[in-house]
């Protein structure tokens, strides 16, 4: 029998939830200093921010309020990716940081990916019913 490539909400969750998780630990082992102090708590907010505002768009009370909390999603995704890479740049000679962030910034752009298609293929449902 196959597996399945299908991405139930539930496992999109977690992943959303092992991200914000892995930045935070990220921000934990960042030199202390005033520029990663900002950059820390900006990134802990715009990486927790997709799986709440998930939740809320699997709840949402109309296809509308769905493709507006998943453009949210997006929209936190890319912030993350901003934070993130200033931090990988603000902290170019540790390598193990270097590494992290690298690697975090391409799951939120995977994020980005499968937000901007989950709101066409919203919108395009919403534009067929009308």
């Amino acid at each position: 029998m196959a597996q399945s490539s299908v991405i139930t909400s539930e496992i999109f969750y977690k992943r959303l939830l092992i991200f914000a998780s892995n930045c935070q630990e990220l921000v934990v082992n960042l030199p202390k200093n005033t520029w990663n102090y900002e950059y820390s708590s900006q990134l802990i907010r715009s990486s927790a921010s997709p799986g709440a505002n998930y939740i809320e768009a699997v709840e949402a009370v109309s296809p509308k309020d769905f493709a507006h909390r998943l453009k949210i999603c997006r929209k936190e995704s890319k912030e993350s990716i901003h934070w993130l890479m200033l931090i990988k740049h603000e902290n170019n000679k540790v390598l193990d940081i270097q590494l992290k962030a690298e690697k975090l910034i391409n799951e939120a752009r995977e994020f980005v990916k499968i937000f901007s298609s989950s709101i066409s293929t919203s919108e395009r449902n919403q534009q067929m019913k009308k």
